[in-house]
């Protein structure tokens, strides 16, 4: 079956990276270049829309308490639009393949004979700690790494965050902002209240900010320097190998907590 553009339906699944635009790959480029719809997610950068100069463009992401559009209606867009013009890409934060749902895409449209195509994304769980200098692995620190959605289906924590937390693992948490309370009250359970901790909004972006502090302090600094999502959490020895700056600035603040603590009093600031 033949579109309106002469093409036959197709979909491509496309990472759109971390955020900063110029960690999209070729492959990726050369696939929105070649797009007739573009269906874009909210973390995917719009900036990134722009190699798709001849496509029609379809904002189609959810963020927490505004969901323009369920997956049941996502996935019936990426149909009707494949029929109606030919190239679909449905484009992606990150990969499509880490908590993407880009699987469940793949195989609903493929029950309608659509052709599709995968192209992996660089993923916010290693790009983003990588942007202030945190590996997630490091020889002698660090052996493994766990990649958890914060947040399941079902609106909860991943109880595979209580299995992390009893490893030695670098442990990196998407979508788990709302719940950092829940999670620092896991490791504080296990007596890990020293454990490093990073929290990043905006991850490889302009806008980026980020803090750095321990399962104990890092509540209190995400209310100060209004962290808000869509953010990472990285939680393991590795948070120490962060940049030179910000490794100074979490010596101040691990300083200044125990100012506060433990003589009553306030830090001298010049």
């Amino acid at each position: 079956m033949n579109t309106i553009t002469g093409k036959s339906p197709y979909l491509t699944l496309v990472g759109a990276g971390p955020g900063d635009p110029e960690l999209l790959t070729l492959k990726a480029i050369k696939a929105l270049k070649d797009a007739d719809v573009v269906l874009y997610d909210a973390l995917a950068n719009e900036e990134i829309l722009e190699y798709a100069n001849k496509a029609l463009k379809v904002p189609v992401g959810k963020r927490k308490g505004i969901h323009s559009y369920s997956q049941d209606q996502i996935n019936e867009l990426i149909v009707n639009y494949a029929f109606e013009f030919g190239h679909v890409v449905r484009l992606k934060g990150g990969d499509p393949f880490v908590f993407g749902r880009g699987k469940e895409e793949q195989e609903y449209v493929q029950k309608f004979g659509i052709e599709t195509s995968i192209i992996p994304g660089i993923s916010s769980s290693i790009a983003v700690p990588a942007s202030i200098g945190i590996p997630v692995t490091s020889r002698g620190v660090s052996e493994s790494f766990w990649v958890i959605t914060g947040t399941t289906s079902e609106r909860k924590l991943s109880d595979d965050v209580t299995l992390a937390a009893q490893s030695t693992a670098t442990v990196v948490i998407l979508m788990g902002l709302g719940k950092i309370a829940e999670i620092t009250s896991i490791y504080k359970a296990l007596g890990k209240q020293e454990f490093p901790v990073a929290v990043i909004q905006n991850g490889t972006k302009a806008e980026q900010k980020e803090v750095i502090g321990t399962i104990a302090t890092i509540h209190q600094l995400i209310e100060k320097e209004q962290i808000a999502a869509p953010a990472v959490i990285v939680i393991g020895e590795v948070v120490h190998l962060a940049s030179k700056k910000i490794k100074e600035d979490l010596d101040y603040v691990l300083e200044d907590e125990f100012i506060f603590q433990n003589l009553n009093t306030i830090p001298f600031v010049n």
